[in-house]
C-alpha cells in the first residue's frame, strides 16, 4: 500500500490534482483542502515525492486563485442577493465578515482560512463591499501562502513522528485536519451566541 501511495504522489498529475481540490475548496466548503494538503505533506516527508516545497507551492497558489475568483465574483455579481445565501448560517458568516472586514482585513482572512464558509464568505464580502484589490489581494495572498505551509508542515509532521510508513502518516494527517477543523467549528459556534 506503501509503494502505491507513494507511486501516486510522484506522479505529476498528483500536484494538479491538489490544485484542482484547494481551487474547489474556495467555492465548494465540503470540498477538503486542508485535508489534501496535509496528507500530500505527510507523503512529501516520507518518500521526498513529490518535494514538500511543490505541496506548499501548489498548494498556495491554488488557494490565492481561488480566493481572488471569490473576490472577483463578489465584485461583479452582488452575492448577498443570491438565493443560497438567504439561509441564517451564510446571512452570519457574510455579516460577520463585512464586519470584520472594515476593521480588521487581515485578521478576517486569515482567521477565515480555518473557518468551514468562512473563506467563501471573507473573499465574496470583500468583493462585494468593495474593499480595494490593492489593498486585499496582497493580504490573502499571504494568507494562502500561510495556510498551504500550516497544512503541509502538519502532514510533514506526522510522517516523521509515526512509525507505521506512509498509509498510517496519511491517514493520521487526514484525522487532525478533520479535527482541527471540527474543533475550529465548534468553538466559533460557541462563541458567537454571545458576540
Amino acid at each position: 500500500m506503501d509503494a502505491m501511495i507513494v507511486g501516486l504522489a510522484a506522479n505529476p498529475w498528483a500536484l494538479a490534482v491538489l490544485a484542482g481540490v484547494v481551487f474547489a475548496d474556495a467555492f465548494l466548503v465540503v470540498v477538503p483542502g486542508e485535508v489534501a494538503v496535509t496528507a500530500l505533506g505527510s507523503v512529501a516527508a516520507a518518500s521526498g515525492l513529490p518535494p514538500l516545497w511543490s505541496v506548499i507551492l501548489i498548494g498556495a497558489l491554488a488557494a490565492f486563485a481561488g480566493d481572488a475568483s471569490c473576490y472577483t465574483i463578489g465584485r461583479l455579481l452582488h452575492p448577498r442577493t443570491w438565493r443560497v445565501l438567504q439561509h441564517p448560517r451564510p446571512q452570519q458568516a457574510m455579516d460577520w465578515a463585512s464586519t470584520r472586514l472594515r476593521t480588521h482585513a487581515a485578521t478576517a482572512v486569515f482567521t477565515a482560512r480555518f473557518i468551514p464558509f468562512g473563506r467563501l464568505a471573507v473573499n465574496l464580502s470583500a468583493g462585494a463591499a468593495g474593499v480595494p484589490a490593492v489593498r486585499y489581494l496582497p493580504i490573502a495572498a499571504v494568507a494562502a501562502t500561510a495556510w498551504a505551509a500550516f497544512q503541509a508542515l502538519v502532514g510533514a509532521a506526522i510522517a516523521s513522528i509515526v512509525p507505521g510508513g506512509t498509509v498510517g502518516a496519511v491517514l493520521i494527517s487526514i484525522a487532525i485536519a478533520l479535527a482541527v477543523g471540527w474543533t475550529i467549528d465548534f468553538a466559533i459556534g460557541r462563541i458567537r451566541p454571545a458576540a
